[in-house]
């Protein structure tokens, strides 16, 4: 029976990773005769207004949010993609109204599951997780989290992977290029992305006398850009021209278009994941790079820890040069480690891509339109 779908969230044009995963997970979700509407999230008016959106939520506007409650509810279900500072109120609070008021069957899937939230954070993923009929994590930490910290009922928590294009995979070379080897840091870049301490890595190898040309990919979180402009960026620059790497230290300030990603995944040796924060239940690059066969260096955020462990790439602690650089010697260096990480990438790659990702959220939806009013599944 085709099913119709609401899915609740940012989306292009807007830059952001939670914008990126809806349109992913649209873009594989219905089968012949489903239907989609975005409701699209939004601080300020739209530049544009692409196919799919069928509704503005404009923060802050109580009617906007009323009239958005009317559109979701004409759908079989909503897809709800949350993260702190996306949704009005403090905290994000703005959603638990809308929530509290949908007729229909909602999944929220949660991007950030806070470790030591606030108080009043814990109120608010405390009353998002009452109100909605099903709660996906992408790892089991995040699960865990939910269970344990918000003492959700584990009859309500699906784990369901972050999903993965597989462009890169199919694309994706061991093109050589002149020089040293080649390490790739790709996505928004801003404070907390430990990118300090990846360029104090590369000076260390680079006294030891082994060069390597590291690419930051990536432009500047928007929220980030308007809070405090290239202030960050302009401080890794200046920390590569003290430490003498800024020949090998190079800063691409794109919002990548795939064919450029692409390009420059496929001549990279190494991912390196140097992220300060201990939050980061789930990564994006970190699926991306997994499924496109490459060897992952990563500090210990719980998606790392969960999907390297089993031998697709090196773990090293937060904010250790020393240690990142240790780990860049390995795979660069000893005989068939490189290797080995490559094809236990390519092992798990098929059950991260989209197609895969997306069939567990109509099993999922397909079982909720099916489950009468306050029964669990």
């Amino acid at each position: 029976m085709p099913t119709d779908y609401a899915m609740l969230s940012t989306y292009p044009p807007t830059q952001c990773g939670l914008a990126t995963f809806s349109a992913a997970l649209l873009a594989h979700l219905p089968e012949p005769g489903d239907n989609i509407g975005v409701i699209r999230v939004l601080d300020g008016p739209p530049a544009e207004n692409p196919p799919l959106v069928v509704h503005d939520l404009m923060n802050a506007s109580a009617a906007s949010a009323a009239a958005a409650v009317e559109v979701i509810n004409g759908f079989d279900v909503a897809i709800v993609q949350h993260e702190y500072g996306i949704y009005g109120g403090r905290d994000g609070a703005g959603l638990i109204p809308l929530l509290d008021a949908l007729t229909v069957p909602s999944v929220v899937v949660l991007h950030t599951i806070l470790a030591d939230p606030t108080a009043h954070q814990r109120m608010v993923l405390n009353e998002i997780i009452a109100a909605t009929d099903l709660v996906v994590t992408m790892t089991r930490t995040g699960r865990s989290r939910v269970l344990d910290m918000y003492g959700a009922s584990p009859a309500k928590v699906s784990v369901v992977p972050h999903g993965a294009a597989g462009t890169l995979a199919a694309r994706s070379s061991s093109r050589r290029r002149p020089g040293g080897p080649r390490v790739l840091t790709w996505g928004l870049l801003g404070p907390g992305k430990g990118i300090e301490h990846a360029i104090e890595a590369v000076a260390l190898l680079r006294e030891d006398g082994l060069r390597v040309d590291y690419t930051i990919a990536g432009q500047t979180h928007p929220r980030v850009q308007a809070a405090s402009g290239e202030s960050y960026r302009a401080s890794l620059q200046a920390l590569a021209r003290s430490r003498g790497v800024d020949d090998t230290v190079r800063f691409d300030d794109r919002y990548l278009p795939v064919s450029a990603l692409v390009d420059l995944v496929g001549t990279a040796d190494i991912v390196l994941l140097p992220y300060d924060s201990v939050e980061q239940v789930t990564s994006g690059v970190l699926i991306e790079a997994v499924t496109a066969a490459k060897p992952v260096i990563s500090t210990r955020f719980p998606h790392a820890v969960e999907l390297l462990s089993g031998g697709a790439g090196l773990l090293v602690e937060r904010k250790d040069p020393v240690g990142i650089a240790a780990a860049l010697r390995s795979a660069l260096t000893e005989p068939g480690l490189h290797e080995r990480m490559s094809r236990r990438a390519a092992a798990i790659a098929p059950r991260l891509l989209w197609p895969a990702v997306a069939a567990r959220y109509r099993e999922l939806a397909s079982a909720l339109i099916r489950t009468p009013a306050g029964a669990t599944l």
